[in-house]
């Protein structure tokens, strides 16, 4: 037989088996039997809160509970006796939380399906590492000094020195300091920010950053008894004033009427608090003059009061600012905005980093406000904007490239929150037409707003996106062009996700996420995970 028939003959026999398989209908198949469960799939393994893992799975059918095991490696060969054992684990019970292993350990888990009158299946297995114990406390401000803090853990846990860095400092624990859950660390730098691991020989039990405080030596105390306009005027380059709690404000008196005035500053200064748990407030709008470049840092910044400027306004033509730094500080109760740039003047860089911002109108202005000038560096991080600015645009940036040949603008917002901002289908996240920007936009938490991200063709059209969550802002994350019936998408953020933060208190401010997903991804600001 040549093998063109050879294979015509074992096609016919095929087709006569199949023929005569389906010849009685009574023998259609409509079910078929298993002598056991099928294994869990989809097995994922997420460490939460440090020390616990969540483990999740797609239910079994049949199944009645679920047997869980985890083995202290990562081989997944799950050889000796598991570190734990968990029996009965239902179906209302998932994601499952298996609590209190060890930190800084590789494990590995496996989940098996049990049922009734079947036999049980076969194991699914997954590995992971769990973090650092984190038995440290935070640092109270009135444990903090100028050359010292006093760090606290549970008492009783145990421990054998704390390392500090910078400058490689050994703090040897002694037996009293682990009965008390405290040791007091001397010898450091004021306004300086270290990190403390606590250890246990090899093992590290907890790890946290703290800063310590002012130190008075090489800065001007100010108090609010002083003349504040005065002492700005009298200030020199390079001056840092430690303001003490209380108010500062300029007055001004026309016509037998008192009114805030603004406050001018002219030299490069930094404003910061002396004691962070009582923070000094300023009540007024600066300008910033002959570019003079202005740190704030631990400061609340309040509007009340003023005559409807913006909080911060770069005031002189032809100037070149080298920076704005707004650390730690609250900025609250103004009428248009949070900076303002109408004149022809470069600026070198802003950041604003730590910062509440919340009831700034934005009544006549922008948020974030660049009509004339440049910025060659604009970024926002770790910070919150709220019951702001819910008609105009969060960041406008005017097309001054002609005047400022060769700027590229960079804009960078990381890891902020941003509820109910530019909350208008005719307003945007991004008012952005100066030439040739590049916008990098990641693990951002925006809510409630119904802003498109930008619809102008000088906004960077392909923004770095990445890890950001978009909750009742259905076009935050999306590029447009033209406008009505012609309006057409030409760019998304397609990586974000859609998730419900579960907000504790926002309509008090407290944007605290019940979300688990938003938490373990680290979305928007860390203050509230």
């Amino acid at each position: 037989m040549n093998k063109y028939k050879k294979y015509t003959y074992m096609l016919g026999l095929a087709i006569a088996a199949l023929t005569a398989a389906c010849d009685d209908p009574d023998e259609e198949i409509t079910n078929i039997d298993y002598d056991r469960l099928f294994s869990p799939v989809n097995l994922e393994a997420r460490v939460t809160n440090r020390t616990n893992v969540r483990l999740t799975w797609s239910t079994v059918k049949g199944a009645t509970a679920y047997n869980i095991e985890v083995f202290e490696n990562d081989s997944l060969t799950f050889a000796g006796s598991p570190a734990k054992t968990i029996s009965g684990v239902t179906a209302d019970q998932l994601p499952y939380t298996v609590s209190k292993l060890e930190g800084s350990m590789k494990y590995s888990a496996r989940v098996q399906a049990v049922g009734e009158g079947i036999a049980e299946s076969k194991w699914s297995g997954v590995y992971f590492k769990t973090d650092a114990e984190q038995i440290f406390e935070a640092v109270n401000d009135e444990d903090l000094q100028a050359t010292g803090a006093t760090l606290r853990w549970t008492a009783g846990e145990a421990a054998t020195e704390i390392i500090l860095t910078p400058g490689d400092i050994t703090h040897t624990v002694t037996a009293d300091e682990i009965a008390a859950g405290a040791a007091t660390i001397t010898g450091l730098t004021g306004e300086t920010t270290y990190t403390a691991k606590l250890m246990n020989g090899t093992k590290v039990r907890g790890t946290l950053t703290f800063t310590t405080l002012l130190d008075l030596g090489d800065a001007i105390a100010v108090t609010p008894e002083d003349d504040f306009a005065e002492v700005l005027a009298n200030a020199e380059d390079g001056d840092a004033f430690a303001l003490y709690p209380g108010t500062y404000k300029v007055m001004n008196t026309a016509d037998g009427v008192e009114s805030i005035a603004k406050i001018a500053i002219s030299k490069s200064i930094e404003l910061k608090a002396v004691r962070p748990n009582d923070r000094p407030i300023i009540n007024g709008c600066i300008t910033l003059n002959d570019g003079a470049s202005l740190l704030l840092r631990q400061i609340v910044m309040d509007g009340t009061g003023t005559d409807g400027s913006q909080a911060i306004t770069f005031n002189t033509a032809g100037a070149t600012y080298n920076a704005l730094t707004v650390e730690d500080c609250e900025i609250k109760n103004y009428t248009k905005g949070l900076y303002y740039l109408n004149v022809a003047a470069m600026v070198n860089e802003i950041v604003f980093n730590n910062c509440l911002v919340h009831d700034i109108e934005c009544d006549g202005g922008d948020m974030l406000d660049s009509r004339k000038g440049a910025i060659k560096v604009l970024t926002l991080s770790n910070s919150t904007f709220y019951n702001s600015c819910a008609a105009r645009d969060f960041v406008r940036y005017d097309d001054a490239s002609s005047t400022f040949a060769g700027v590229t603008p960079a804009i960078s917002i990381t890891n902020c929150t941003l509820v109910g901002i530019s909350n208008n289908s005719g307003r945007r996240l991004m008012y952005v037409r100066f030439k040739g920007n590049q916008i990098t936009f990641k693990n951002n938490l925006v809510a409630s707003t119904a802003s498109l991200f930008s619809n102008q063709a000088n906004t960077d059209a392909n923004p770095d996106f990445a890890g950001n969550n978009y909750f009742d802002a259905p076009t935050a994350g999306s590029i447009i062009t033209g406008s009505g019936d012609t309006a057409k998408v030409v760019a998304e953020d397609k990586s974000a996700t859609t998730l419900n933060p579960g907000f504790k208190d926002a309509a008090g401010g407290d944007f605290t996420l019940s979300d688990e997903d938003l938490i373990y991804n680290q979305v928007g600001d860390p203050r509230w995970y």
